[in-house]
């Protein structure tokens, strides 16, 4: 069996999901797969993220191509390829193909990520303005890969697929250093300030925090600074504005928790990002990240989106006598994500598409 792993989503410099989530797994199957592995790239700068395997140049993935770039594939010889996004374009292939579906954030939050340029965007928002167009492409795939039982149970819920579904988990980078530094009052939040991120009552638990500083680390525009500075003038906010893999190693390994009031998501990388180096999480109460943090409350505090009261609440929780315990229950909760362990599952599906295949024509 060839594998050949769509890596064009992989960024140059610094990871955002997609691109830590198809480095993580690359990463892996080169070590665990005794079968061949290659890459599809799009820009060679792709190679600095990626392990040492066979690569093949082919068009971007938000080039116009991508409808037809199975005719680019299909000259590569592999037998089945997975992709670490649901919109590969799929007619005329002569493969077996695995879609990825991480979440279904963006047909209840239809903001679509600030960085696409506006034809794409435009894009963004139409395709999901309805169900069908999801539906097309997943069942077009031999079978689909998703990153939480959260997710998956919406995927059934909305039909989006025939297709099997099979959850392949995210999982945390090895950290840099994962020795605890002597815990501060510090607060640390990563990720977007996108609407359905619910920042803002973060920021309200903060001003009820005065001793408390909250850290957000993501890149964020002058504009949202301000108005988040303004919500809550009391509020004691460090923004960094984006920071290193090394400077976000060290803000959690002193903080006292990572928090996020986030009301959707297909999965929570910061959740097991944090509980690898013993932070315990104060999350929002929605199914993926009781999946990730645990049903037990151990590792993570669980607390409704909206309640600002039980932010602090669970804060001032932590400031006890009960920090240590917590501290290892999030390392015990964070061993259960790796990379090999993602890697085997993902693996045991294409072996499993790949003996299918004699019963299926391979031409879509």
């Amino acid at each position: 069996m060839r594998i050949l792993i769509d890596c064009r989503y992989v960024r140059f410099e610094r990871h955002d999901g997609i691109s830590r989530y198809t480095a993580g797994l690359a990463h892996a199957l080169a070590a665990v797969s005794e079968h061949p592995v290659a890459m599809l790239i799009n820009d060679e700068r792709q190679l600095a993220q990626l392990p040492d395997l066979p690569w093949h140049r082919i068009s971007g993935p938000t080039s116009p191509r991508e409808l037809t770039v199975a005719r680019q594939v299909r000259r590569l010889g592999a037998d089945v390829v997975f992709s670490p996004m649901q919109t590969m374009g799929s007619w005329s292939r002569t493969y077996r193909l695995v879609l990825t579906l991480h979440d279904l954030i963006y047909y209840t939050n239809p903001t679509p990520p600030p960085e696409f340029a506006a034809p794409i965007r435009l894009l963004w928002r139409l395709f999901h303005k309805a169900w069908w167009p999801q539906r097309v492409l997943l069942n077009r795939a031999d079978a689909v890969v998703t990153v939480s039982e959260a997710t998956k149970a919406l995927m059934a819920e909305h039909a989006l697929t025939h297709r099997s579904v099979t959850v392949v988990p995210n999982a945390p980078e090895p950290a840099i250093d994962a020795t605890r530094l002597p815990r501060t009052p510090t607060l640390v939040y990563m990720g977007s300030f996108m609407p359905y991120k619910n920042v803002e009552a973060l920021v309200r638990a903060a001003a009820q925090l005065p001793d408390h500083e909250l850290h957000l680390m993501s890149r964020i525009t002058p504009a949202q600074r301000e108005r988040l500075t303004a919500l809550a003038p009391r509020a004691r906010l460090v923004f960094h504005d984006g920071v290193s893999d090394a400077d976000y190693n060290a803000a959690l390994r002193s903080a006292t928790a990572l928090v996020t009031a986030s009301r959707d998501e297909g999965f929570g990388i910061p959740l097991v990002e944090a509980m690898s180096v013993g932070t315990p999480v104060i999350v929002s109460d929605i199914p993926v990240f009781r999946e990730v943090g645990g049903p037990d409350g151990q590792a993570a505090a669980y607390v409704d989106p909206d309640d600002v009261a039980g932010f602090v609440a669970a804060v001032r929780e932590l400031d006890g006598p009960g920090w240590e315990a917590r501290s290892d229950a999030a390392r015990a909760r964070a061993a259960l994500f790796t990379w090999e362990q993602s890697a085997r599952v993902l693996l045991a599906l294409l072996e499993r598409v790949d003996v299918a295949a004699p019963s299926r024509p391979r031409t879509r």
